[in-house]
């Protein structure tokens, strides 16, 4: 995730569901810590995040099996607040964050099948 300077683990679990950790997350020119925790873990099917920085909401990631394959989801609900715009400012920043998203998910489809970067 090129959004994510740097990962520290909290006290606590270090796997699996109630684990925490602070990111350091950059886009652009801004920067901000995002405290995240797990809220749901089923070993190689699905991961819930909670955010609890100044942006909040919930993150998921699932795997599902296909002949053709393996299947990733990736679904974000973030709220901002208000002095950074509230709803208006996570609309403007929507296609900003679908971008990177995109960047990532491509970044990670290549590290999975072997791909160089």
């Amino acid at each position: 995730m090129e959004d994510a300077v740097a990962i520290r683990l909290l006290p606590g679990p270090k796997a699996g569901v109630g684990t925490r950790f602070e990111c350091d997350t950059r886009i652009g020119p801004f920067r901000l810590l995002d405290r995240m925790e797990v809220t749901e873990w089923k070993d190689r099917r699905v991961m819930a995040i909670h955010h609890q920085g100044l942006v909040t909401g919930s993150g998921r990631f699932t795997l599902r099996r296909h002949r053709r394959g393996t299947e990733f989801t990736w679904t974000e609900r973030l709220r901002f607040p208000l002095w950074v715009g509230g709803p208006l400012g996570g609309m403007l920043a929507k296609p900003v964050l679908r971008r990177v998203w995109r960047r990532n998910l491509s970044n990670l489809k290549a590290l999975v099948e072997g791909q160089k970067l």
